[in-house]
């Protein structure tokens, strides 16, 4: 029922108050617990005092979140700010509520206007609003609330029963009386599938190997970390000869909150935290996934294809990627090709054409092929022709277990092939490419790195602990960040090595306005005298998005940095995950993008820098891993920003940015196979890929998340910089070449004449509130009215065709009328009308649509109208997935699915496009 918050306790009953709460350390000393008194609680932000005590979220009757003065004096807490993991509710302590030491205070409705979600947080703020004084997190609703045991300075548990304003219980709860032995899930329950290179989320797939369902809630999950760790939800079940899926945190579901990396490992464990249960592993990441083969009792192996809370995938990596069927040389031929990472044997599989009956041939004992390899066969072998109406079957060695099947119509007028190359669908090609990786259109070929094959080791052995990421070059000097501890290094050449320079060895921390937090540090910039930083978060709230970028002033002095200005991207970038926000950031200057003619995507015009007033001399470039896209910034000094472009890659995430030599070098790391990008302003003013790079052939495929040029040229080449995340062997810093004649000369050291200096505290928006100048030559165009549903009619469908089906974050091409090439076009997404952005068709009819993260799935329509917001064309597209929980309620994110006879618990929802992995 509605409540008020309770009243501030009067200095009288502060002494039955303290004896409560010694009552409860008491009950805390006899069962064992390790208890701190209060007298040695540390300090928190401003020697606040008061600490968050307990949180009911699951509101059974109303959610609640409980103060607790720590302290021997009063404290008036009038005007201090509580929040969840939304930073836009700044909900008010009410005037005159002073705090008399050891009393409780229950922030309640109507001064609570915000619920807690399932996976949520609690935050308390002084009044400014900026300075964190306590904070807490979660992933799951308590049974009964949170609360720290003991009062005031312990963790925070699930307590025994809710104690609103008074003395939380910390009553041991007991789970089981059961020894390790008795333990049902021992000897039962094994990891049988494991993604964690993070195509969507992290994921481990359990598998109950007994007769009897086994209820896992309450287990215990851990990485290689001792100190990380999930406690599995209730109705945690893992059928008989069924699968639990546990998936990754998401904005929208709940999971664990860290990440698995290329090295290591998954560990269950009994509720108690130290009988362990299962375990897998592995050394790299799988391209795919680590499973057994068969599901349950067989070796675990890297798969064929990922198989989400399904039956593993285990026939052999092979598939049919390209087919020669009219005018081959000599004849017709088929191209198989290896999808995995290791040699495979190829002997006894079957291909046929249509005729599976008649026309088959078996592949000769002894053929082998290599990692990612094709293997052609000719006509010449298999005996017989391919017609215009066709197929081509893969079976297994035992001549019945289809592995991959194509088919055809008419002969393509080059060949029939997977575009991408062994992974996407069949079109027809480019090209022939007999024997080697598919050309198909609109698609960049990979090339040899321009440079030297070969990297060697720049740090010493365990210089880095891991996690280092984003790097820049300039001058003599290498910035880096490390995003696990939020630090920036300044690393200086010594002998053959680059090294912390003096004052460095440790890096410094960076903090917040105000010097809270912890700034998960992913990518750097320098501009000026400063340095900006691009961050997916807080990690002192590492389960809230905060996708934002940092400058920091003076970085030579003390042992912290306090962050200048902060622009908080997030409200550009709704349901984006606590791990899938800003990883690299560069600068590029406003004179050299006016004369390579660059569109500004707001106005659809030549972007003329005058319109955003007060936003320096160049825009910032900032990649985002969840949407694996680039996205152009003005960043005003008033705190506010405009997104001025968006550009589009063709990698799974972006893990870095540099602009060196007149090119945007775009990075992906292991995940991709270590490829670079470059792009480079075209004919319509829109940023272009020119070059997809592969890695130097002699540099293994690491986690590079960091990136950098140096600007010397020594002997025709000039030095390359690699951050790898996981310290492989001990090493985080690595070094290569590229030669100086690609792109233009180097990029010199910006040197801005006004560098943005937003207020204290900058209220970021998403629309430039810049004024423009008195005669600018483009103004900011207004977002055309979305269109009635009511005016979707058959005669105006137009000329437009896409896939009729995508995942949420996908990206899919958008074919329009070739006659609306160079129009600027604005894209929707009906039935609940979603303004996705403008966009520039291409000189083929062309456009690249990305579908946010947060679209539900279901039957939608894709609607393109003119900058008026009249029709051009419509058509229906199916976004696949289930649909997304809402925050801030009582949602479960679960759901329960039968697949090939395997019940399958699916324990959060996967809807973002990438979160490779927890930057801890």
């Amino acid at each position: 029922m509605p409540s008020t918050p309770l009243p501030a306790r009067p200095s009288g009953a502060a002494d039955a108050v303290r004896a409560r709460i010694s009552g409860a350390l008491a009950v805390a000393l006899g069962a064992g617990l390790l208890v701190a008194p209060l007298a040695a609680l540390p300090s928190v932000a401003a020697d606040a005092g008061v600490v968050i005590n307990e949180i009911e979220s699951n509101g059974d009757t109303t959610d609640w979140i409980e103060l607790l003065n720590t302290s021997s004096a009063p404290v008036d807490v009038s005007g201090w700010i509580l929040k969840d993991n939304d930073d836009t509710r700044t909900d008010a302590v009410p005037a005159g509520t002073e705090l008399a030491p050891g009393a409780f205070y229950v922030f309640t409705e109507p001064d609570m206007t915000f619920g807690l979600g399932m996976a949520d947080a609690a935050r308390l703020y002084l009044a400014d609003g900026t300075t964190l004084v306590d904070s807490s997190t979660w992933t799951q609703h308590a049974a009964t609330t949170y609360g720290r045991c003991p009062d005031g300075t312990g963790e925070f548990v699930t307590t025994a029963a809710s104690t609103r304003g008074a003395a939380n219980d910390c009553t041991p709860v007991s789970t089981s009386t059961a020894t390790p032995t008795d333990d049902p899930a021992a000897g039962v329950i094994v990891v049988n599938e494991v993604e964690s290179n993070g195509d969507d989320t992290d994921w481990v797939e359990l598998f109950n190997t007994g007769d009897v369902d086994v209820d896992l809630t309450g287990y215990v999950l851990r990485d290689n970390d001792d100190a990380k760790r999930y406690d599995l939800p209730a109705g945690s079940v893992v059928p008989a000869q069924g699968i639990l899926l546990v998936d990754q945190l998401t904005a929208h579901s709940p999971g664990f909150d860290f990440g698995l990396g290329g090295a290591d490992m998954v560990r269950i464990f009994a509720p108690d935290g130290i009988s362990p249960v299962a375990s897998y592993a592995w050394t790299v990441h799988a391209a795919t996934s680590y499973g057994r083969c068969p599901d349950g009792t067989g070796e675990m192996r890297e798969t064929t294809v990922t198989t989400k809370g399904a039956p593993n995938n285990c026939s052999l990596p092979l598939a049919i990627n390209e087919v020669e069927s009219s005018g081959g040389s000599p004849g017709d031929w088929i191209e198989l090709v290896n999808l995995s990472d290791a040699v495979i044997d190829a002997s006894g599989v079957v291909v046929t054409d249509s005729d599976t009956a008649g026309h088959r041939y078996t592949v000769p004992a002894g053929t082998e092929i290599a990692p990612k390899g094709h293997l052609v066969l000719e006509e010449a072998d298999f005996g017989f022709g391919l017609g215009s109406a066709d197929a081509v079957n893969l079976f297994d060695v035992d001549g019945a277990t289809l592995l991959d099947t194509t088919s055809w119509t008419a002969h393509a007028g080059t060949s029939w092939g997977r575009c991408t190359d062994a992974t996407g669908p069949f079109a027809e090609t480019a090209a022939a490419t007999k024997g080697a990786v598919n050309q198909c259109e609109g698609e960049v070929v990979v090339a040899a790195w321009p440079g030297g094959s070969q990297v060697r080791v720049l740090d010493d052995e365990n210089t880095f602990s891991g996690d280092l990421s984003g790097l820049d070059a300039v001058g003599d000097v290498v910035w880096a960040v490390e995003n696990g501890n939020g630090l920036l290094y300044r690393l200086v050449p010594t002998g053959d090595a680059w090294l912390p320079a003096e004052g460095w060895a440790d890096g410094k921390k960076l903090r917040y306005l105000g010097g809270a937090g912890t700034v998960d540090a992913e990518g750097v910039t320098v501009v000026g005298d400063s340095v900006y930083v691009s961050s997916e978060r807080n990690n002192d709230q590492g389960s809230v998005s905060r996708p934002a970028v940092l400058r920091f002033d003076d970085v030579s002095a003390g042992a912290e940095l306090v962050a200048s200005a902060e622009w908080n991207l997030a409200s550009d970038f709704p349901g984006l995950g606590a791990n899938a926000g800003l990883e690299g950031i560069t600068w590029i200057p406003d004179s050299w993008l006016v004369a390579e003619g660059f569109v500004d995507q707001r106005t659809a015009a030549a972007y003329d820098p005058a319109v955003y007033a007060g936003h320096g001399d160049g825009l910032f470039f900032v990649g985002v891993e969840g949407t694996a896209a680039v996205y152009a910034y003005a960043l005003n000094a008033d705190g506010s920003f405009a997104r001025v472009a968006t550009i589009e890659t063709p990698f799974a995430l972006v893990a870095d940015v540099q602009f060196d030599r007149g090119l945007l070098w775009v990075v992906c790391d292991e995940a991709c196979e270590g490829r670079t990008a470059t792009y480079e302003v075209d004919a319509n003013g829109v940023f272009a890929a020119t070059n997809v790079y592969a890695r130097p052939a002699g540099m293994a495929n690491v986690a590079n998340e960091g990136f950098a040029i140096g600007s010397s040229c020594v002997d025709g080449v000039a030095q390359t910089f690699y951050a790898d995340d996981a310290d492989t062997d001990g090493f985080s810093l690595r070094g290569g070449t590229l030669t100086c004649t690609t792109g233009t000369e180097p990029t010199p050291t910006p040197t801005p004449t006004a560098t943005p200096t937003p207020t204290a505290t900058p209220t970021p928006t998403a629309t430039a509130t810049a004024t423009p100048t008195a005669t600018p030559t483009a103004t900011l165009a207004p977002t055309p009215l979305a269109p009635d549903e009511s005016d979707l009619t058959d005669e105006n469908r137009g000329t437009i065709e896409a896939p009729s089906e995508v995942r949420p974050g996908g990206t899919i091409r958008v074919q329009l009328d070739p006659a609306l090439a160079g129009a600027t076009v604005h894209v929707w997404l009906f039935s609940e009308p979603t303004d996705l952005g403008a966009a520039v068709v291409g000189a083929d009819g062309a456009i690249m649509v990305r579908i946010p993260t947060s679209v539900p799935a279901g039957e939608h329509r894709l609607v393109i109208t003119d900058a008026d917001g009249a029709i051009l064309a419509w058509t229906e597209l199916r976004v696949t997935g289930e649909g997304l929980a809402a925050t801030g309620g009582d949602a479960t994110g679960s759901a329960l699915s039968v697949v090939g006879g395997v019940l399958a618990l699916i324990v959060g929802l996967a809807l973002l496009r990438r979160a490779r992995r927890a930057t801890v």
